[in-house]
């Protein structure tokens, strides 16, 4: 569905953030690219929905593709009309307006109006502690409520692809797995694809197909979900764990022992 082909990133025609940057993304499936802060994970995102250049970043070389035609030079909002949705970090909600209308934003693009009210009452039934108190006001939801109002906007626009940045970041553990169970629930119930953009490697993994490590701009290592999560490297440097079990942190793992692969 999604090939991002070898494309480098400037930023403000100076700073290169991405050098090269390749990666698939199937229908139906759900993959994840992972990494630290300051990786070049969002800008990956924003380098496919067009975002990037609200922040006077440009892809210099190389092609993003959806269903086979290119979108390199296409603006947000034709991408969005071609069913590509990007769930901002932080979540962006709009926070005078009313989950309901939250929601109902989400469906600006759609000209079946009909069937709005039929998808409002799915995104309650995915999210059901947003049902209840659908009039209350976005700006005082709490974070994991904020979380599902975003993921449940994108699902008023019925889009094929969603990339979702950073969804369990500032959330407790327990609402972190329930967000990443509802995302699985859609990809398997609804067929949405989805590109998954966490620091929470091991449960990014445990959703995932396939995913992708990124480091300074570049992606380091690849392969399916199943075998990076066995991988040494994701192990020590992501999951925290040495070939003993015992606890380590990133930067002491980095210290040490850095894969010279990693670097090309």
């Amino acid at each position: 569905m999604l090939e991002v082909s070898n494309i480098e990133v400037v930023y403000d025609k100076v700073i290169f953030v991405l050098r090269g940057v390749s990666l698939d993304v199937p229908q139906g499936s759900i993959v994840c690219l992972l990494g630290a802060n300051g990786a070049g994970k969002s800008t990956t995102l924003k380098s496919i929905s067009g975002l990037i250049r609200t922040e006077l970043g440009e892809i210099t070389r190389g092609d993003v593709k959806f269903e086979g035609v290119s979108i390199t030079k296409k603006t947000p909002e034709d991408i969005v009309r071609l069913g590509i949705i990007q769930v901002w970090e932080g979540r962006k909600v709009c926070e005078h307006l009313t989950i309901d209308q939250n929601l109902r934003a989400g469906a600006f693009i759609r000209q079946d109006r009909m069937n709005i009210k039929k998808d409002l009452s799915l995104v309650y039934d995915y999210f059901p502690k947003l049902k209840n108190v659908g009039n209350k006001m976005s700006g005082y939801l709490s974070g994991g409520e904020q979380q599902m109002l975003v993921i449940g906007r994108a699902m008023m626009a019925h889009p094929k692809l969603i990339l979702l940045d950073e969804p369990s970041l500032g959330l407790s553990p327990g609402i972190g797995r329930e967000i990443f169970g509802i995302i699985e629930r859609l990809n398997k119930e609804e067929g949405t694809t989805f590109l998954l953009v966490e620091q929470n490697a091991r449960a990014s993994l445990d959703v995932s197909r396939y995913g992708y490590v990124m480091e300074n701009g570049r992606i380091v290592l690849d392969g399916p979900a199943g075998e990076l999560k066995n991988n040494e490297d994701i192990r020590e440097f992501y999951l925290g764990l040495s070939q003993l079990g015992s606890r380590k942190s990133y930067r002491e793992a980095k210290a040490y022992k850095r894969r010279k692969r990693w670097l090309g």
